[in-house]
């Protein structure tokens, strides 16, 4: 973990600045979209590395007051998180895993403050997209969805519909697997948003529109969601938009879900960095702890390595273990 976080033995070290974005993105993928990627702006020359009564916390403590940041990647694009954890140095893990927090908490509000109020994913919208075998690329081969997220959302879709008859939201449809698991349980109402007129295009051919109960939207989320009303369930899984954009979803959220209902999101977050997955998740159920949602991450095993990744630009998702989100008031 000190090599990881010195950059020592790197003929090349990275670090991220703010460096997730929406779900669905990652810095090493398209479907994932970093905010910041720049050369580390420095080295520190110390110990490769120290055992746990050798003062570790101290020194991490020390160099991350210096102001040495926490996210730096070696040439095998691991952090000192991970190597942290994988030594068994729980108190350096936790000590990095707080100040990943801290960092993407302070940049995100100044962030928030600087927007811009161009929609994120316009670039995506106006892409051509197609339907190939199991999977949703667009011009470029990127994954927008892929057939081996359909346990995942079979177990989301259960987690959200303890019974039949609910009003239920999907945003996003994608390939229709979390729509077509919804249906499952024999909703009294599926609201379904979807942006990309291609996709939008596809539902009407294979005749979603005439599902009883379906109701379609067709534009962004952020353009409608004050005509949505309020459900039972809902589930967020949009493509190329930023974490801060999931937060604003969030935010809508506390008006849009009843009471006893539950909430659920599409977790790709950093989905190709365990440390940096395990910031976002702790980031997320912190802010949605202050809009009054508590999180509960059921941990799935899972292995996306032995799927079918022909045809497709970058893996968005390497990770043993998927950290499935449901919120409820």
């Amino acid at each position: 973990w000190i090599r990881a976080l010195n950059g020592h033995g790197a003929a090349r070290s990275h670090t991220y600045t703010h460096s997730l974005t929406h779900p669905r993105t990652n810095p090493h993928s398209s479907r994932f979209r970093s905010r910041s990627w720049r050369p580390a702006p420095t080295r520190i020359e110390c110990a490769s590395t120290l055992p746990p009564t050798a003062g570790a916390e101290a020194m991490v403590d020390a160099l991350l007051e210096a102001g040495h940041p926490y996210n730096v990647l070696d040439d095998e694009y691991r952090t000192a998180g991970e190597y942290a954890e994988a030594a068994g140095h729980a108190g350096v893990y936790e000590r990095l895993l707080d100040e990943g927090c801290r960092s993407e908490l302070i940049l995100g509000l100044l962030g928030r403050k600087d927007k811009d109020q161009a929609a994120p994913n316009a670039d995506y919208l106006e892409r051509r997209l197609h339907y190939s075998e199991g999977k949703l690329l667009d011009s470029d081969n990127n994954a927008v969805m892929m057939g081996w997220e359909l346990p995942l959302m079979q177990r989301h879709a259960a987690l959200l519909c303890p019974r039949e008859g609910l009003d239920v939201l999907n945003v996003g449809f994608g390939l229709g697997l979390m729509d077509i698991e919804y249906q499952k349980y024999r909703p009294a109402t599926h609201t379904i948003i979807e942006a990309h007129p291609d996709v939008y295009a596809h539902m009407l051919a294979t005749g979603w529109d005439k599902r009883p109960g379906v109701r379609i939207i067709f534009g962004r989320w952020q353009d409608v969601v004050e005509q949505l009303g309020t459900f039972d369930a809902i589930y967020f899984d949009t493509f190329g938009e930023y974490y801060d954009d999931l937060r604003e979803f969030n935010e809508h959220v506390v008006n849009l879900l009843r009471t006893d209902g539950s909430y659920s999101f599409f977790n790709g977050l950093a989905g190709t960095n365990s440390f940096f997955h395990a910031i976002y998740c702790r980031l997320a159920a912190l802010e949605l702890a202050e809009m009054g949602l508590q999180t509960h991450y059921t941990p799935i095993d899972m292995d996306a390595s032995r799927a079918d990744w022909d045809g497709v630009k970058r893996q968005y998702w390497t990770l043993k273990t998927y950290n499935l989100p449901t919120c409820r008031f």
